[in-house]
């Protein structure tokens, strides 16, 4: 072949994408600047280096044999330049739309922090979604002012278009949801058990985004119906994305993957007549749950004060299942995961929830987000339970069941680090609609355990992203984008943002330089290699089989005003179920827990206990002691952050006192307002006007926490007369809140009918005010009061106010 040397031999090839010769020397570079570009023969030459280089796979061998438990790092080949590796030469090209013209190197630009695509419009005038000034927003194209509107106007077609649009699939379940941004801290570095990213340093802080939900209702579904609460907490970690998608409750209603279409179908709204909504009272939950002997322990949850929450910040959460830690050594624990609220746990009446939903039908929601506005960042402890496999096999229970849970008396929680909501979103629909949660979104450090429900998780929640966000390509939402960088050999479907730069899409590859590379054992994540020696089966194992130990347990750990409002709710569930014969089946799997529980509700239907529902285990019945940590009475919280209370005022009210309490209110943290009959000023006896800043309509007494009414002859003659006063200060003491009421202002509880004193003959400390003089010692005694738990002794049933 002659010499390259000023030759243009091989242009041809060169230039071209298919095909070249197999033989000879490529064009040498000073033929460059003449027929052949100096890049374009860079990236050439280039290109058969690389691939030169890399005559097989190198690696191969490692994918077989006892060589496969250590995955090698990936053969790679360092390019002689950038071009050699990019997608086009004339990717040096700049203009505003493509870029700078210097394409960044082993990085995804894809993945910043949100700010690349927040939007402000301020100062700017309408555009359609192309980037064209619109004229006129008002009138479509019309042929004459009073003519036919022509299809040729864009600006319509696409302003309705995209309305018509607007909405997506919403969830199948947790539809309705409220979110946060924040961050997770670690205490103090966890390695010795896991190499989990977020526990890997002290004081380490992961960014997080945090959704909670109710699983049962639509997503126009009021907030505060009786329901299990999602918990899901996305970690951004620099190693990828770490969803932890819990509950508020620690176990659940079915142990098998197998039956969650069959709950949920059955919790829905029932398909001939699409009712009730946001419930489970109706028949076709029980008839399913009564079938479902596994569900007892979980039913007496959904029962209890915890599917009642006062507020999202005012929950624990909960990983359910159990997970494996692993260390850089690869050797493994299991965990579970629990997060509990600073703010302390609390819920709310029964009652009191009814009745917010016609109130403030997104009471949760507006909760959240005001105390994040308010600076009262919501703030949650985690807590790890952490034991080895085999402590796990002498437990009585398996913890690869997700009806049971492990007792904090046997294995301890352990605090480990601390969640912060300091953000809300900066839109509903771009980050708390379309968040993507997935079980299967684990980093090195954390592993499934075999639980058979969590197994089927991994799938479901992937599989439902796909289908609720148009394709595959929901990681590439910004809410959902990792801040970790992603770099795959993943292609095109709907909805595609990343530009894959290069020609090279799949591995092992040479003509990309062997990028991107598998990261090896040392740095990728591998699955615990769990020895497993055991036949295809369906079926549970023994252990399983144990249903009411657990939901024994439960029912005593409960204080006894707890253990009231439980039956309560289940006579109130079970009156709306129209089967006879179902409400019986419940009944019966009760007399398997307790006698007391199972008369209880018996009685509220007019029936007699029905013999106890068979029990199945062949096992020998394990008996807890107690355990306080299942009863929200130990968790009370230690301030009043962001807690309203309403201080009902009218002409005539004593405005030193009412600001003072004011004052002292706000100091302290809470959420004071001025509530009376009309906005507008209210003159005062004393002191300055004040200023009403919600009228009792606008803002009844179920959507406050406390209550105050201050001194004034004439203030209080006038609430005296009013009717909804004297119904707010009755509803305030139906549902054991804290009074202050100061000088004549006592007079409004004599015509409530609310006494001083609980059923019990004690004396109501949080009634205050009669004995209290100064306004000051009041006022701290009414915070006090406000900081605890409700004051449930006042119940009676049926009520005596």
């Amino acid at each position: 072949m002659p010499s390259q040397k000023n030759s243009s031999e091989g242009a041809g090839s060169v230039l071209a994408t298919v095909s070249g010769p197999s033989t000879g020397k490529l064009p040498g570079s000073l033929v460059s600047g003449k027929a052949i570009p100096s890049d374009l023969l860079q990236k050439v030459v280039g290109t058969a280096a690389i691939t030169s280089a890399m005559p097989n796979n190198p690696n191969k061998a490692a994918e077989y044999g006892d060589a496969a438990d250590t995955p090698p790092q990936g053969a790679t080949v360092e390019p002689p330049s950038p071009a050699v590796t990019g997608s086009t030469v004339s990717e040096t090209n700049a203009s505003a739309k493509v870029g700078s013209g210097n394409p960044p190197q082993g990085v995804n630009a894809t993945i910043e922090s949100l700010d690349r695509v927040r939007v402000d419009s301020g100062g700017q005038h309408l555009t359609t979604n192309q980037g064209v000034a619109i004229a006129d927003n008002q009138n479509s194209l019309k042929i004459g002012l009073r003519g036919a509107t022509a299809m040729e106007d864009f600006i319509l077609r696409e302003k309705i278009t995209h309305f018509d649009h607007e909405r997506i699939p919403e969830r199948v379940v947790h539809a309705r949801g409220s979110a946060a941004h924040g961050y997770f801290e670690c205490y103090k570095a966890l390695t010795p058990m896991t190499k989990a990213a977020p526990f890997a340093e002290d004081g380490k802080q992961t960014p997080i985004f945090v959704r909670f939900s109710t699983v049962a209702g639509e997503r126009g579904s009021a907030d505060t119906v009786r329901d299990v609460r999602g918990f899901a907490v996305k970690f951004y970690t620099d190693e990828g994305n770490w969803d932890l998608v819990g509950n508020n409750i620690p176990v659940f209603f079915i142990q098998d993957a197998m039956k969650f279409p069959d709950l949920v179908h059955a919790v829905k709204p029932e398909p001939h007549f699409a009712m009730p909504q946001a419930s489970s009272a109706h028949d076709t939950f029980w008839d399913f749950a009564s079938l479902m002997p596994e569900s007892t322990h979980m039913l007496l949850w959904q029962m209890s004060d915890r599917a009642i929450p006062r507020s999202y910040r005012m929950m624990q959460g909960f990983g359910v299942h159990t997970f494996r830690l692993i260390n850089a050594e690869g050797e493994s624990v299991f965990c579970k995961f629990h997060w509990t609220p600073v703010a302390g746990t609390h819920a709310l009446a029964w009652d009191e929830a009814v009745k917010i939903c016609g109130a403030d039908s997104d009471f949760h929601r507006r909760d959240l987000w005001e105390a994040i506005e308010a600076g009262a960042y919501p703030e949650w402890e985690l807590g790890l339970q952490v034991f080895s496999e085999e402590q796990a096999e002498e437990f009585e229970f398996d913890v690869l069941d997700s009806t049971k849970l492990v007792p904090e008396e046997m294995v301890p929680v352990i605090p480990v680090g601390k969640l912060v909501l300091n953000r809300n979103p900066d839109n509903f629909f771009a980050e708390t609609e379309q968040v993507a949660f997935c079980t299967a979104h684990i980093i090195p450090g954390i592993d499934f355990s075999n639980d058979p429900l969590l197994q089927g998780r991994i799938h479901s929640y992937l599989d439902t992203q796909i289908s609720r966000l148009g394709g595959a390509n929901f990681h590439e939402i910004p809410i959902n984008a990792p801040v970790a960088q992603v770099h795959n050999n993943q292609r095109d479907g709907m909805h595609r943002q990343a530009i894959a730069r290069g020609r090279v899409s799949y591995e092992p590859n040479s003509l990309g330089g062997g990028c991107p590379f598998q990261a090896g054992a040392m740095k990728g994540f591998t699955s615990y290699p769990e020895p497993v020696t055991a036949d295809k089966v369906r079926g549970k194992a023994e252990r399983f089989a144990d249903h009411y130990s657990q939901a024994k347990l439960f029912w005593k750990s409960q204080s006894p005003v707890e253990q009231t409002h439980i039956i309560k709710a289940f006579r109130f569930e079970l009156t709306r179920v129209q089967t006879q014969a179902i409400r019986e089946r419940v009944v019966s799997l009760l007399a398997n827990v307790d006698d007391v529980l199972a008369s209880g509700v018996a009685e509220g239907m007019g029936f007699p206990v029905p013999p106890p529902a068979p029990n199945i285990s062949t096992l020998p019945e394990h008996t807890y002691e107690p355990s306080p940590a299942l009863s929200m009475m130990s968790y009370p919280g230690t301030d009043i952050k962001t807690r309203r209370v309403a201080i009902l005022i009218a002409p005539g009210v004593d405005g030193v006192m009412a600001k003072a309490v004011y004052t002292s209110l706000v100091d302290a943290g809470a959420v004071p307002r001025f509530v009376s009959n009309n906005l507008g000023e209210i003159a005062a006896a004393k002191g300055a006007a004040l200023h009403a800043e919600i009228s009792i309509e606008a803002g009844p007494a179920v959507l406050y926490d406390a209550v105050v009414v201050p001194d004034g002859a004439d203030s209080v003659a006038a609430l005296l007369k009013n009717g909804q006063a004297i119904e707010f200060l009755k509803e305030q003491y139906r549902h054991c809140k804290p009074i202050l009421v100061m000088g004549a202002a006592t007079s409004l509880l004599e015509k409530a009918g609310v006494p001083l004193m609980l059923p019990s003959g004690e004396v109501d400390t949080s009634i205050i005010g009669p004995d209290h003089a100064d306004i000051k010692a009041a006022t701290a005694a009414f915070i006090d009061a406000l900081t605890k738990h409700k004051e449930l002794a006042r119940e009676t049933d049926p009520p005596v106010v």
